[in-house]
C-alpha cells in the first residue's frame, strides 16, 4: 500500500478519477488509473497517473477542447473531495493546458485567461452533473482501495451513474 498520508491520497485519488471520467464522458478509452507512484515511469514525480488510450469511442466535435478539459478535469475532481482548486497539485496539468490554448487558439495573455475560465466552466459544468459526481465518487474510492483500476471499471462506474440518473 502507498505510503501517502491519507488525506493526500484521497485528494489524488479524487485528481485522477477527475481526469478518468471526464475522458470516459468525450469518449476518451482509459487503459487504467492508478494512485500508486510506484508504478510509474523512471523519474517521474507524480503521485498518480490516468493513462489515456489513443483513439476515440465516439466522435468529437472539437479535440483541443476535450484534451483541455480533460487536463483540468483532475484539479475540478480533487476539489470535490478538498473543496478548493490544487493549482500547485495540479501544476503539470495547468502548464499543458497553457501549452495546448497558447499554441492553438490564445495569442496572448488576455485570450488564454478568458480561453482558460470558459473551458474551466465548462469541465466544471460535466464533473458537477449528479451523474458524473457519482461516477467520480465511485471511481475515487475504487482508487483508494484498490490504488489501480482499469479502464473498464471506470466506463462500468461511468455508465452505472448515467444509467441511475435518467
Amino acid at each position: 500500500m502507498s505510503n501517502q498520508p491519507e488525506n493526500s491520497r484521497r485528494a489524488t485519488a479524487y485528481h485522477e478519477a477527475g481526469h478518468a471520467v471526464m475522458a470516459v464522458l468525450l469518449g476518451r478509452p482509459i487503459e487504467k488509473v492508478t494512485v500508486s507512484p510506484g508504478q510509474l515511469q523512471a523519474g517521474g514525480s507524480r503521485l498518480g497517473v490516468c493513462k489515456i488510450q489513443k483513439g476515440r469511442t465516439k466522435p468529437s466535435k472539437n479535440g483541443l477542447q476535450d484534451d483541455v478539459m480533460i487536463l483540468l478535469a483532475g484539479m475540478v475532481g480533487e476539489s470535490l473531495a478538498t473543496g478548493r482548486y490544487n493549482q500547485a497539485g495540479a501544476t503539470q496539468d495547468l502548464q499543458m493546458v497553457r501549452a495546448l490554448l497558447t499554441a492553438n487558439r490564445a495569442k496572448n495573455d488576455a485570450r488564454f485567461q478568458k480561453l482558460a475560465r470558459r473551458m474551466l466552466g465548462k469541465t466544471e459544468h460535466l464533473l458537477f452533473a449528479p451523474a458524473a459526481k457519482q461516477a467520480l465518487r465511485h471511481v475515487a474510492e475504487e482508487l483508494s482501495e484498490r490504488e489501480t483500476i482499469s479502464g473498464r471499471a471506470v466506463r462500468h462506474f461511468v455508465e452505472e451513474a448515467q444509467n441511475q440518473h435518467e
